[in-house]
């Protein structure tokens, strides 16, 4: 499907949204509603729980109503409109890539509760790991967040805040089943579509909280035009248990977190018609997620919180040769068939806060993470062990200023990590409606397990890991301008003008070593993104609707070198353009959700055969959503929708990259497809 020419219709949907925004805020009554500021409340790199207007940082939060309505079984459903956040998915393991301010993989930092995820590879497998359902909201931070949060936290943030029962004593009840089409596949319940079921559990008593979960997620795969019986989006089946014990008393809160997972991803051979002989693929994980975490408040200037996991991720190769004549299945041998992949993190971090006088607060904090890997494709069993110490400081010299200054030092056993990683966020209010801030920070990113010792090599594939890698550091720069005008009687409007320049140093990427004819990787010398968003949200009466714009310059590394023809452009531009519109009418019970978003055409520089910079563009394309949620009774309610409206499947896209990567079209969706749930809540005090 080729995806072009859409510029018409993204300034359509741009002019109904603003016309939205317009005539909304027109039919307000003056001086009837007085103003009333949107108070989120945001946890991510924060002292203690506050609003996202009195942050230092700029944190953009998806409430638990929003994700609700999205209709989504995973957090990328939930993600794929946000401004700055793109999926790009591997044609071969059915994992997606996630990017923010054009960069991805392991520069993106997803945290559960504040504590970080292990993932085996670049790709982001863990974000497709996560019960949804579990989910109370999603925080995002762009730019990097180092010294909080460590390596890795260079191009942003991704915090997944889970639910927890805050409310009075008694039980509560959730379920929910959910079945979708596959563009114009189905069957119900199971096979084709993808059908998702949740039954969750919880209790309080007093100080004391239970809560347990159940999910299943089926995918049926999706195909257009692979060969029987192989199919392009690979068929996954997801089981997902876990539960959690609380408690709180006075001034103390503790509480204990299990995760488990088991994912079978199907990767089915084609048939060859003169043989009858397939060759089918099973990827087979099992992840558990341990997590306990304790805050005491000391005294009303003192409060210390500690976490500490453990994730046990093992993911196994199954292959097996299929003869369809005879109908048998054997055990197939070759390099890489069977192979069973170990990764173990324990981490820890203890932090305090100690709130020194009105204007002076300050946090150190102490963190250590311990990294360990084994298997077929590994060489040795390697483990990195990391110790870093931190601090930071917010200091207000007045009630219009607050300046955040932070530095981490780190040591790891294996490569030399940035021995100080400094940052400065300040936040400046300019009026009661004008806030503005700016931001320095020092990013970097560990080199991973897998960069330093994987080795793989078959028919198709070859790459070598390189122990030599240096950390990739990176210096940021960040500013922004929010409006809230205070005088707009019942319209509750936020506007925030923003841009960021990122210099990145020891860039880590892969490449082909032609004299060895092998991948390996290697620190590229420098990468650099520029770019800029104007976001907007407006709240009125029943009505909340977002417009939002970016501009993201994509860097040339080619550039500087004389000795190379070609395109020595120093960036490519590509446009966002995103809108997420609900509505409710109480009177019905009913919510209405539109979602969409542009995506501009997506730019590579890559060298050619002959040595020549060329500059490869995937397709610009658009997406929506549309969703409908009905309450029936107080305790049931339905959903129905539509996604993917353009009617996405496949990209045009010339560039070329890692060791699955392809020129040929790159995979978006698998076209229009309908969607219908029940929702069942029950609770008793």
């Amino acid at each position: 499907m080729t995806v072009r020419n859409y510029g018409s219709t993204s300034m359509m949907v741009c002019a109904l949204t603003l016309l939205c925004l317009y005539t909304s805020a027109q039919q307000t009554t003056p001086d009837t509603i007085s103003w009333r500021p949107m108070q989120d409340v945001v946890v991510t790199g924060q002292y203690s729980p506050q609003s996202v207007k009195n942050s230092v940082y700029r944190v953009r939060t998806i409430n638990r109503e929003r994700i609700a309505m999205r209709g989504a079984t995973d957090v990328a459903g939930v993600l794929n409109t946000e401004l700055g956040v793109r999926f790009q998915m591997d044609y071969t393991l059915g994992e997606s890539d996630t990017k923010i301010m054009g960069l991805g993989g392991q520069r993106v930092k997803i945290l559960l509760d504040g504590v970080p995820l292990v993932d085996r590879d670049a790709t982001k497998q863990s974000l497709s790991q996560i019960d949804i359902n579990s989910i109370e909201r999603i925080e995002l931070v762009e730019g990097p967040m180092s010294v909080i949060y460590g390596t890795d936290a260079l191009a942003g943030v991704i915090n997944i805040i889970t639910k927890k029962n805050k409310g009075k004593d008694g039980f509560s009840i959730n379920a929910r089943v959910q079945e979708e089409t596959t563009g114009s596949k189905y069957s119900p319940f199971a096979k084709a579509g993808i059908h998702n079921e949740n039954l969750s559990l919880a209790y309080q008593h007093k100080g004391l909280n239970f809560s347990v979960y159940g999910t299943r997620n089926d995918f049926g795969g999706w195909n257009d035009t692979a060969a029987y019986p192989a199919k392009v989006w690979k068929p996954k089946k997801q089981w997902m248990t876990g539960g959690s014990v609380g408690y709180r008393f006075k001034n103390l809160q503790a509480w204990y977190r299990l995760d488990y997972l088991n994912e079978e991803l199907y990767d089915a051979g084609p048939m060859f018609t003169t043989s009858y002989a397939g060759l089918d693929k099973y990827y087979l994980t099992d992840r558990y997620t341990h997590q306990a975490q304790a805050d005491w408040a000391v005294n009303g200037k003192l409060n210390i919180n500690a976490a500490v996991s453990y994730q046990d991720y093992q993911r196994a190769t199954e292959t097996y040769s299929i003869d369809y004549r005879a109908g048998t299945k054997t055990a197939a041998q070759g390099e890489g068939y069977w192979d069973v992949s170990k990764f173990n993190t324990f981490f820890a971090r203890t932090t305090a806060q100690w709130r020194i006088s009105p204007a002076v607060s300050v946090q150190p904090g102490v963190e250590f993470k311990s990294d360990h890997t084994s298997g077929e494709r590994v060489s040795g069993t390697p483990t990195i062990n990391d110790f870093s110490i931190f601090a930071s400081a917010e200091l207000k010299p007045t009630d219009k200023i607050l300046i955040k200054p932070g530095v981490r030092f780190s040591n790891n056993s294996v490569y030399d990590a940035p021995p100080v990683i400094p940052s400065l966020n300040t936040k400046f209010i300019l009026s009661e409606s004008l806030d503005l801030r700016l931001s320095y920070a020092r990013g970097f990113r560990a080199p991973i397990l897998r960069e330093l010792y994987f080795n793989f090599h078959d028919a198709s594939h070859s790459i070598e890991g390189n122990p030599n890698l240096k950390a990739e550091y990176s210096n940021s720069f960040i500013g922004s301008v929010t409006w809230q005008p205070v005088k707009a009687s019942g319209v509750h409007l936020t506007s925030t003008l923003s841009g960021f320049y990122n210099d990145y140093h020891d860039f880590i990427d892969i490449y082909f070593d032609s004299a060895r004819n092998v991948n390996t990787y290697f620190n590229q010398s420098r990468y650099k993104t520029i770019g800029g968003t104007w976001e907007n949200t407006l709240q009125w009466k029943n009505l909340t609707a977002t417009l939002g714009l970016s501009y993201l310059a994509y860097n040339n590394i080619y550039a500087a070198d004389p000795g190379l023809k070609g395109n020595h452009s120093e960036y490519t531009w590509s446009p966002e353009i995103n809108s997420n519109i609900t509505y409710r009418i109480p009177a019905w019970g009913t919510q209405l959700g539109l979602f969409y978003k542009f995506n501009g055409s997506l730019p590579t520089y890559i060298l050619n055969v002959d040595k020549e910079i060329t500059l490869s563009k995937r397709d610009a394309y658009h997406w929506a959503d549309l969703t409908v949620t009905q309450q029936v009774y107080k305790f049931l309610s339905v959903q129905a929708g539509a996604k993917n409206l353009f009617n996405v499947k496949r990209v045009p896209n010339g560039a070329t990259g890692g060791a699955h990567s392809t020129s040929g079209p790159a995979l978006a969706g698998y076209g229009l497809s309908f969607f219908a749930g029940v929702n069942f809540q029950l609770s008793r005090n």
